[in-house]
């Protein structure tokens, strides 16, 4: 039984730290091949199961992705497409009452983005579809020129009106950085930490973010399962694989991301998470 691995062009041959993940499904007798997701050459169809690993230019190319999703086998198709379809758009996270989250509204035009940022002051606004931190900014005053420039000019959106959502900033997040905790087949299997530089409050690498493996914390962990576990009433299901990216706000931790299409495993830092990942494509196919 063959399994597809989903990549993009930028990196055809699979993710950053692939090679443990490669070495853990070798090690499990599991056929597999790494596949870019809009290559017309591949059979999908011939798959005994398809997992979405980097497909990372899916944000700018979301309707071709998320129709491309939809033409699998859904039962041979880790997630869904229908997780993809409600994750893919940052307006999820004005729905996951009564999940502990960053406060979000939606803001589509700059009389939105002035209510927002009368109501929390120093605002984050970042488009509704976008990954990496792309088209992020930090503003104070509804008169900033950046808000026009981002009605203007951001390219997921053409033509001008957005849409976006606007955040508090969350000014822990330049001290005890960013959360990201793994849940896979409803279970916690590891966290990592993730500080940003400078004055910079993106985390990713491309920023000059950093992250690294740390013990998994019980109360976070807490968290990361209370979330797995509405994603699960949400769908019906228990969802194969949950990365769950929290802050600390207002002296809790909460959730800042849900990541159900394509969240990177870390191998390249946290190996040790291709074991886990492997066992759950494993599973998958015996159940299958």
């Amino acid at each position: 039984m063959t399994v597809l691995l989903a990549t993009f062009a930028g990196m055809p041959e699979g993710e950053p730290g692939c090679e443990a993940l490669n070495r853990a499904l070798t090690a499990r007798g599991i056929d597999f091949d790494w596949a870019v997701w809009d290559d017309p050459s591949v059979d999908w169809a011939a798959a005994s199961l398809v997992a979405i690993r980097a497909t990372w230019d899916y944000a700018v190319r979301a309707d071709e992705f998320l129709a491309w999703t939809r033409s699998l086998d859904q039962s041979r198709l880790l997630n869904g497409a229908d997780v993809f379809q409600w994750n893919h758009d940052k307006a999820y996270l004005t729905d996951l009452e009564p999940l502990p989250t960053v406060p979000t509204r939606l803001a589509a035009s700059h009389a939105g983005f002035a209510r927002a940022i009368t109501e929390f002051g120093t605002c984050v606004i970042k488009p509704r579809v976008s990954a990496g931190g792309a088209g992020l900014i930090i503003v104070t005053d509804p008169l900033d020129s950046r808000l026009g420039q981002t009605l203007r000019s951001h390219p997921t959106y053409p033509p001008v009106g957005g849409p976006w959502i606007a955040q508090p900033l969350v000014e822990s997040v330049r001290t005890r950085g960013e959360v990201s905790v793994f849940v896979l087949a409803g279970r916690v299997i590891s966290q990592v930490d993730k500080l940003p530089v400078g004055d910079e409050v993106r985390v990713h690498e491309e920023f000059g973010g950093a992250t690294r493996p740390v013990p998994i914390d019980p109360s976070i962990a807490t968290v990361a399962l209370t979330a797995n576990e509405w994603l699960t009433q949400r769908f019906g299901r228990e969802l194969d694989y949950v990365r769950v990216d929290l802050l600390h706000y207002d002296d809790v931790w909460v959730v800042s991301e849900l990541e159900l299409i394509e969240p990177g495993l870390y191998l390249d830092v946290l190996p040790a998470n291709a074991g886990p990942f492997a066992d759950l494509i494993a599973a998958r196919l015996c159940s299958s």
